[in-house]
């Protein structure tokens, strides 16, 4: 294991304070004082990054006593880490600050080109774990400990040996299965808290465990856990009441009886501080809203001319930003109605870009291609400059997911004056109002059935509003940029985080102000 040495201006902790271990293996960025590393570490897969980002941000800048460990990317982080600490010795020489970053050190993650992979997760897993458990816990000595999704799964468990409580945070319902006798193979003593973990039976003895019976990594972590927190209180919900087939009996029955004994709770994420279209760095052509009317009708030219759209100021775009997930994201529901939806507001030009990757992309080119639909609908890979182009340039924003822990585009999208259509399900629910008649009330258009006519229905829905009264449209349009901005922010997700901190530990996390 190694870690940094941080500069002069890191806050010192006091003496009665909290000390907080955030464990995840996914982030965006650290505050610069945590350490010279701080602004090279950037692993991301999914929204846990920009959380974990965020959280140990806030806690930092409040003067909290916070620490992180993560896996050593190498490769991700781009750097000779050698050379790094070598300029860092000298520069402190006999006095080394506090140390705030731990980097989990295996061979398994310095060729890492991505978070996941199928190949080695289990061993990335298990090598991250090995080294928070063995070398990192023991350094840090923390007082609670953070831990996010299954590849944290089997901290819990060894906290709860030490006294050390544990908030564990399901950002996702994927789990992995393994025996204790694969876990001990890979350097974790598992016999020293096996008794905390999940297992798929119950098991005789640990001799019959450790070889035998598997271990559910998520389920662990959500069994031996003080508090578990969903990132959406309706997904939360939804999972303990069954409504999603594809959730496994331990991961709901585990949820359910943290939230039945009041150890459970939803926190929703927030968007990447990066996305906002006064400041973001991937527009020509920025806007607020009180400009967007003129900001938005430049992005929209841009982006018509960029995808091979009709270069037409009037038309109404839909913009489809999720990855093309059949099984999650509902891109049947758009391949359904798609050709008669462009066809039946003709008269419009009714456009929709997609900008998204995935397994369902070639279905959608194979409509375009037999319908004719070039100019009207155009389908393109995922890049991140241009789907930020798309929500500056889009009216509409489709997210017909058919379950959703959390979702991140239905938050961007109103930021950028895209109004989000929806399917009224998980984090969805809890971010996303249906408009009210005069506009006075909501911020997108949500549909409850699960259906092509669903869908139908809301961009229906969506397309009187685009033709409302240019004045009272923008007047609305303009409420809920400003509305969204307020709303889903990574100060108000942080707040919720160490306030749940407060309430395991019952004391105060943040003890003062820091002076960066």
């Amino acid at each position: 294991m190694s870690k940094s040495p941080t500069n002069d201006k890191t806050p010192q902790a006091e003496p009665n304070q909290s000390r907080i271990l955030v464990v995840t293996p996914e982030i965006t960025y650290l505050p610069s004082g945590m350490g010279n590393l701080a602004q090279r570490l950037h692993a991301k897969a999914g929204g846990m990054a920009d959380v974990s980002a965020s959280l140990v941000k806030a806690l930092y800048d409040q003067g909290a006593d916070v620490h992180v460990a993560l896996p050593n990317y190498r490769h991700m982080f781009q750097t000779d880490m050698k050379e790094i600490f070598e300029r860092q010795y000298e520069r402190v020489t006999d006095a080394l600050p506090d140390k705030r970053i731990h980097l989990a050190e295996d061979r398994v993650f310095y060729r890492r080109s991505k978070v996941y992979d199928i190949a080695e997760n289990h061993n990335t897993a298990l090598a991250f774990q090995r080294e928070v458990i063995n070398n990192i816990i023991p350094s840090v000595k923390p007082d609670l400990i953070h831990c996010n999704d299954w590849m944290t799964g089997l901290i819990p468990a060894a906290a709860k040996r030490l006294g050390i409580p544990c908030l564990f945070t399901c950002h996702n319902i994927h789990s992995e299965r393994l025996t204790m006798a694969y876990m001990e193979d890979k350097g974790i003593d598992a016999a020293d808290f096996w008794e905390h973990l999940y297992f798929t039976e119950r098991p005789d003895s640990y001799d019959h465990a450790r070889n035998d019976i598997p271990v559910d990594l998520l389920a662990t972590g959500i069994f031996a856990a003080d508090h578990v927190n969903s990132v959406s209180t309706t997904f939360l919900y939804e999972v303990v009441e069954g409504k999603h087939e594809f959730v496994p009996d331990a991961i709901r029955n585990e949820l359910a009886n943290k939230l039945y004994a009041g150890c459970a709770s939803g926190i929703l994420n927030a968007p990447d501080e990066s996305l906002h279209p006064e400041t973001d760095l991937a527009l020509e052509h920025h806007f607020s809203p009180d400009t967007f009317v003129e900001g938005k009708a430049l992005n929209k030219a841009q982006l018509q001319q960029a995808t091979g759209l009709n270069l037409n100021p009037d038309a109404p775009i839909f913009f489809w930003p999720s990855r093309l997930d059949p099984m999650q994201k509902g891109c049947q529901l758009l391949a359904d109605i798609m050709y008669n939806t462009v066809a039946d507001y003709a008269q419009l030009d009714l456009q929709i870009v997609i900008v998204a990757s995935g397994s369902f992309s070639q279905h959608f080119r194979d409509i375009v291609a037999l319908h004719e639909l070039d100019g009207k609908v155009a389908v393109c890979d995922f890049d991140e400059s241009l789907s930020r182009l798309a929500y500056a340039g889009s009216d509409f924003m489709l997210m017909p997911s058919r379950f959703e822990p959390c979702g991140l585009p239905q938050m961007v999208a109103p930021k950028y004056g895209c109004i989000p259509v929806v399917h009224d399900t998980g984090g969805i629910h809890d971010t996303v109002w249906h408009m009210h008649y005069d506009g006075k009330l909501g911020n997108g258009f949500r549909f409850e059935h699960y259906s092509p006519s669903g869908l139908r229905w809301a961009i229906d829905e969506a397309i009187k509003f685009y033709q409302w009264e240019p004045e009272a449209k923008h007047k609305t349009i303009r409420r809920i940029m400003r509305e969204s901005a307020q709303m889903f922010n990574h100060e108000n997700t942080a707040a919720a985080y160490i306030q749940r901190y407060e309430s395991i530990l019952g004391r105060d996390v943040v003890t003062h102000a820091a002076d960066h």
